[in-house]
């Protein structure tokens, strides 16, 4: 075990604190929050802490060694896996996955790349979801540990009379809650955007949870923001979690607390590696030097930003997306699918530019090891239509901690 409490008495010592060492040593907000949670971090880095402390490594670290613990193996089945937030997160949490259904060819082989031992299946979903799922995962009825994934749910249509599985035929949805129904798996981590609470006036969600209600679990939910959670961005989820109704009273499960430090762009942003991107023209490159980092459009001349944003300069509200340059201080706005987009950019705070894949993934909280596979545009989808790591990770943490009381 290692452990860093004469790294924190030292700091003391030299009256300095955790973002002295970190400017002082260079090393990341990764590295430095893996220390705080007694975790192993890189020679590379522990070789970089030292110079800058002038110490030597016995003067900042404690590795013990102890008899190993054996850890009881929890399953989980993941739909809609995309790229792998979710999927990174719940694995790191100390799941093994029986499955994962990604029916984008592209994302199917970054998960197959990064992880060749996972059972990935590209395929449509309906394809899967209308065989015997006890036979195909090989699995007994009530014995996966964990169903996970996000339906996407745009296409949902509210029939408010039966409130049962038959309102949700002919969606996405459908297939998770047939996964549900057969697989009775012992909780589920249902996740998606927060605006599917006010689709339809409700309707839409209330249908769904009355679904997952008749399954028989009993639902916890609510929205978690991922900056809260170690991730160098503003992005809001909705987070259900269902708990079989026979576990309900074995089983106690509470949402992740949020972290003290939220981090922001200059922790992540600074170190990370190049990768290709998209460039804005040289007309849109030159209109965004004149914004200031932490800007937006009215930071600059107003013919210029009228000339820019042509009918959108007459739209009423704030329009803030519009020629939005962020700043290391600040997190980064939700990362989205394409890097350029009129009415909502995302430009480097010091250069004129998109962000990167790699500084996307960054802001996802993706390693930097985590490959991504097709085109550059498939590849910022991929990304920006992830669950965000650290965020998945926090949740799934508690998802076990709560099945290790059965």
């Amino acid at each position: 075990m290692v452990t860093y409490n004469k790294l924190w008495k030292l700091l003391i010592d030299k009256d300095m604190n955790k973002t002295d060492l970190k400017e002082a040593s260079g090393v990341s907000f990764n590295v430095m929050a893996r220390m705080g949670k007694n975790e192993p971090i890189s020679f590379e880095s522990i070789e970089k802490i030292c110079a800058a402390l002038n110490c030597n490594i016995g003067d900042i670290i404690d590795v013990t060694f102890t008899a190993p613990i054996i850890k009881k193996q929890f399953s989980s089945i993941e739909l809609f896996a995309g790229a792998g937030g979710l999927a990174l997160g719940i694995e790191r949490a100390g799941f093994s996955s029986l499955g994962l259904i990604e029916i984008d060819k592209d994302a199917s082989d970054t998960l197959k790349l990064n992880r060749p031992k996972w059972h990935v299946i590209n395929d449509d979903i309906a394809n899967i979801s209308s065989q015997n799922l006890i036979t195909y995962f090989g699995v007994r009825k009530g014995e996966l540990d964990l169903l996970s994934g996000g339906a996407p749910c745009q296409s949902f249509s509210y029939a408010g009379k039966r409130l049962g599985l038959e309102d949700a035929r002919g969606t996405l949805f459908y297939h998770y809650a047939k996964f549900l129904e057969q697989l009775q798996p012992k909780m589920f981590l249902f996740e998606n955007v927060r605006g599917l609470l006010t689709h339809d006036k409700g309707h839409t969600y209330q249908t769904i949870l009355d679904i997952f209600e008749s399954a028989g679990y009993t639902i916890r939910k609510t929205v978690l923001n991922a900056w809260d959670y170690g991730v160098a961005q503003k992005r809001e989820r909705l987070i259900t979690i269902g708990i079989r109704k026979d576990l309900a009273k074995k089983v106690h499960f509470e949402f992740p607390t949020p972290h003290k430090y939220k981090p922001v762009l200059r922790d992540i942003l600074l170190d990370c590696p190049k990768s290709e991107g998209t460039p804005y023209s040289e007309y849109k490159r030159k209109v965004f030097e004149l914004v200031p980092p932490g800007g937006y459009w009215r930071d600059i001349p107003e013919d210029i930003a009228k000339e820019y944003m042509k009918s959108c300069w007459y739209m009423e509200g704030g329009r803030t997306g519009i020629l939005r340059r962020l700043s290391l201080d600040e997190p980064s706005l939700t990362v989205l699918t394409s890097p350029s987009q009129k009415q909502t950019d995302r430009c480097h705070p010091l250069e004129a530019r998109p962000f990167t894949i790699r500084e996307n993934a960054r802001c996802q909280s993706f390693p930097d090891d985590w490959k991504f596979c097709g085109s550059i545009g498939s590849q910022y989808k991929q990304v920006g239509n992830a669950v965000p790591v650290n965020l998945a990770y926090e949740i799934a943490l508690k998802i076990k901690v709560a099945l290790e009381e059965l």
